[in-house]
């Protein structure tokens, strides 16, 4: 929920959430090694030729990958590849050779919801929900579709990588945790293991324990190069979305933020695999500004100065005040003035306080226009006045509102 001050600082932070939470370490991992392969392939150019992609040679995700051909329709892509595992999940058989082809209850059909996205923003997508498969049972699942050229230019192939799990059905569910709670209560019985704690239930976007997730800011655990690798795709995925042509929102900014976060604190506890991403992006760390980088990392070098300098910003003064990852989304939102605030607020903090004098020093030397009898108790006032006529001002009222006199203190001893 956003307070009033929050959402009048939305039009402010415009192009500058709840993030989403945490999945499988598997189903991530697929999904990353996917985009780290389509990376691989680029070689300097907008996107990888389809020329250099054989999906049945990948023997890690192949299975779980479609190849989509928009070179004959744009509106209804062939089917150039679809893995083993894809085509037993949906039960799909030989005679399906377009997207038009496939049953509405398969996981090749959700990528209609998807690729178009992916032509208008010109970057992989990444996606995960749930839905009731062809067995009739819901299941959950991840993916990235990323696109491919035959020109260079034009995107006119996509190729996606999907995982995911089949829950159980409700009544197996309940039975299982009945027969576990009978055992565990037999156990702790004979006094042969401790009384559990309460756990969160895992959490997929869309999915089924959404509601119970406590956490609403990603908590990432990193113990080694390949957790840390992941943190940093997940919030270079969260940071594309945010700059979608079609998907611009404050909301999309936010979860790109938290994402950013989350990993600028997980590099604290690998900062040997932090100093290899860092070198492998031909970037180096700075003392003075040890979140520019990592805004760098997570955003893209090409992305704007100004926006990397203001990213940079509210990261480190979340920092300074030692949020926590899963705190994140909770600083965001009730730091009345959205974005630009905690910026401005960051550098305030920065600025040297030799740098910032106290105007009333210099305003004490300033020669008075004029001397009105009024009953006041602070050294300095607020006065609102009115023009009465040529050369006179009507005086209306008077204040020592802090907040008022500070600002017009700081406007009246500027150079």
């Amino acid at each position: 929920m956003r307070t009033q001050d929050s959402q009048q600082g939305g039009a402010a932070d415009e192009a500058l959430a709840d993030p989403p939470p945490a999945i499988g370490t598997d189903e991530r991992r697929m999904h990353v090694r996917a985009y780290n392969f389509w990376v691989s392939l680029l070689g300097g150019r907008a996107f990888p030729s389809i020329d250099d992609l054989d999906p049945a040679s990948i023997g890690d995700f192949g299975p779980n990958s479609v190849l989509l051909d928009f070179t004959a329709d744009e509106s209804n892509p062939r089917i150039a590849w679809l893995g083993r595992a894809l085509r037993e999940e949906g039960e799909l058989g030989a005679d399906v050779r377009t997207l038009a082809d496939v049953p509405g209850r398969s996981l090749v059909s959700r990528l209609t919801d998807h690729f178009l996205q992916i032509i208008a923003n010109r970057a992989p997508i990444g996606f995960e929900a749930e839905f009731v498969n062809v067995r009739g049972n819901s299941a959950l699942y991840r993916g990235i579709l990323m696109p491919f050229s035959s020109d260079g230019e034009t995107i006119d192939y996509i190729y996606g990588v999907i995982n995911w799990k089949e829950l159980a059905d409700a009544a197996l569910t309940a039975d299982i945790v009945a027969a576990a709670d009978r055992a565990m209560a037999a156990l702790r019985a004979e006094a042969l293991v401790p009384a559990p704690t309460p756990a969160v239930a895992p959490s997929w976007a869309d999915g089924p324990s959404r509601s119970f997730a406590s956490p609403s800011s990603p908590a990432v655990e990193v113990g080694d190069e390949s957790d840390l690798a992941d943190a940093l795709a997940l919030a270079r995925e969260s940071a594309s979305t945010a700059a979608s042509s079609d998907l611009r929102s404050r909301a999309a900014l936010y979860r790109a933020i938290c994402h950013a976060y989350a990993f600028a604190c997980a590099t604290e506890d690998a900062p040997e695999a932090y100093a290899e991403l860092l070198e492998d992006a031909g970037l180096k760390a700075q003392a003075r500004a040890p979140m520019t980088p990592i805004a760098k990392l997570v955003f893209g070098a090409a992305c704007d100065k100004t926006r990397l300098a203001e990213y940079a910003a509210v990261l480190a003064h979340a920092r300074r005040h030692a949020v926590q990852p899963d705190g994140m989304t909770r600083f965001l939102d009730r730091f009345s003035g959205g974005l630009k605030a905690i910026v401005a607020a960051e550098r305030a903090a920065r600025r040297p306080a030799a740098a910032r004098p106290d105007p009333r020093e210099r305003l004490r030397e300033t020669p008075a226009a004029a001397t009105l009898a009024f009953s006041v108790e602070p050294e300095f006032v607020l006065l609102l006045g009115r023009r009465a006529g040529p050369g006179e001002v009507a005086i209306l009222g008077v204040t020592d509102d802090s907040g008022l006199v500070e600002r017009a203190l700081r406007y009246a001893a500027r150079d």
